[in-house]
């Protein structure tokens, strides 16, 4: 099933509650999705996009409006409330700005609404099939027998279906490669443990699970073959990913082992520089409890000083090439992002 998806109202995977429990929520108002977006419940750049373009179709349609006026006010005013969840990642933008443009063409209140909801549908089957195409082209690159290590989740769950880094994995392996993933647990919040191996066991693909500690080691005893990650953000010069991206391709450099990106097109900020962009920063009680919805497991003292930025920033001279829906770029990114993607 897909990660989020509209049924008269926004319906998405809680993941804060995986591997522990499978539930799929129901947002009726864009307060709450915007707290499930906040909060993590749906999470990853193309995931975001669909949200924030749901997000749109859900503010037309979550109360009746007598004058399309009043309607077009309150989408923008919900616009502006989704857009400040996530800093970071440029889907969610594009996925709002999306919407918001399509809905904003109705000349009366039904037509605002099916515009929007028609938008919003229209990104979430695109996701699924640029994943596609990502997988494919990206399956070039791992030969049958590669163990392949990634980090926090680029999977169906941080993406409509099929997903980024591991749809690259999955279409290898749904070509018939024998293919081993390593997974780094991909602390504060664990996505690699407590999503990418359970959806890859869901899968039946052979996963083992490391901590973030570990990578240096798996890779200075060769038992890795390349590195894959997913991508919140990709500007002129470096890739914004999940706190700890930035280590996992140091080291891949330094052991000489290929580091690639899978990221669609709308990933792409190539207007801006690493310098421009925005880091979240998200709440202490992250890194002092280890379940920090019930604060029972304390792992730190409680007035420790705490740095939590959810993502860092890669420079590109560390990717070793960058999968996208349009093909695999290689360096030069400057001369060759703009030619493939047409920026």
């Amino acid at each position: 099933m897909r990660t989020i998806f509209w049924d008269d109202c926004v319906k998405l995977i809680d993941q804060t509650l995986l591997p522990d429990r499978f539930e799929v929520i129901k947002c009726k108002r864009v307060e709450e999705l915007a707290d499930a977006i906040k909060r993590l419940a749906v999470r990853g750049a193309p995931a975001l996009e669909a949200a924030g373009g749901y997000g749109i179709a859900l503010a037309a349609y979550e109360r009746d409006f007598a004058e399309v006026g009043e309607l077009k006010e309150h989408i923008r005013k919900c616009a502006e409330l989704l857009a400040s969840t996530r800093p970071t990642a440029v889907n969610l933008f594009y996925g709002i700005e999306r919407v918001l443009s399509a809905a904003m063409q109705g000349e009366n209140v039904e037509e605002v609404k099916l515009l929007a909801l028609s938008e919003a549908e229209k990104i979430a089957s695109e996701d699924v099939e640029r994943n596609r195409q990502m997988g494919k082209h990206g399956a070039k690159l791992l030969k049958d027998g590669f163990t392949v290590l990634t980090y926090c989740n680029a999977g169906r769950l941080a993406t409509v279906d099929w997903g980024t880094a591991l749809g690259v994995i999955r279409s290898a392996v749904e070509e018939g490669k024998k293919i081993k993933v390593i997974a780094c647990e991909t602390r504060p919040l664990n996505q690699g443990s407590r999503l990418t191996a359970w959806e890859l066991m869901q899968d039946g693909i052979d996963v083992t699970l490391i901590t973030d500690s570990m990578a240096g080691i798996v890779m200075q005893k060769g038992l890795v073959d390349c590195a894959i990650v997913g991508a919140d953000r990709i500007v002129r010069d470096a890739v914004f990913n999940k706190i700890g991206t930035y280590t996992v391709a140091v080291l891949a450099k330094e052991h000489s082992i290929p580091f690639y990106v899978a990221a669609p097109e709308t990933t792409f900020d190539w207007g801006k520089e690493a310098k421009d962009v925005v880091i979240e920063e998200r709440s202490r009680e992250e890194l002092i409890y280890c379940n920090i919805k019930c604060k029972r497991s304390l792992i730190a003292p409680t007035d420790v000083g705490v740095f939590n930025p959810a993502f860092d920033s890669t420079p590109l001279n560390y990717v070793s090439a960058l999968i996208t829906e349009k093909g695999v770029i290689y360096p030069p990114y400057d001369e060759n992002v703009p030619k493939a993607l047409g920026f």
